[in-house]
């Protein structure tokens, strides 16, 4: 399954950002989501969602200002963004791990965990 991201951009802090994510196959039964990472930081899984029954997780750094959202038919992923933060600014990567993956409430999936990852795609905040 390739992954390609679209949507990212340059952004004043409060504003708002669409990503999308593309899957060039099926992703049923999949846990897709969104990681991000930052100069000189570790990678985070900031977003997951299960594409079978549509579960969500959300780190505390990005709960109640991002929203994950998924159209199986269409094999796509968003990550609506709002109220921006400098903080934010990171290479946003979509992530897929399945078929029949176990989906967490509490985490997205381990980077080893991970099935197959996007290009990234840049998110720069200004302040």
């Amino acid at each position: 399954v390739t992954l390609v991201e679209s949507g990212g951009g340059l952004v004043q802090a409060g504003g708002s950002l669409r990503l999308s994510c593309e899957a060039g196959g099926r992703i049923d039964d999949y846990t897709v989501g969104w990681f991000r990472q930052a100069p000189g930081k570790e990678r985070e899984g900031i977003s997951c969602i299960s594409t079978s029954d549509g579960s969500q997780y959300y780190s505390d750094s990005v709960k109640g200002r991002f929203t994950i959202s998924r159209d199986t038919a269409k094999k796509m992923v968003y990550l609506q963004m709002n109220n921006l933060k400098p903080e934010d600014t990171a290479i946003y990567y979509c992530a897929a791990e399945g078929p029949l993956a176990k989906f967490y409430t509490n985490y997205c999936p381990a980077y080893a965990a991970v099935d197959y990852w996007g290009n990234g795609i840049l998110v720069a905040v200004s302040s």
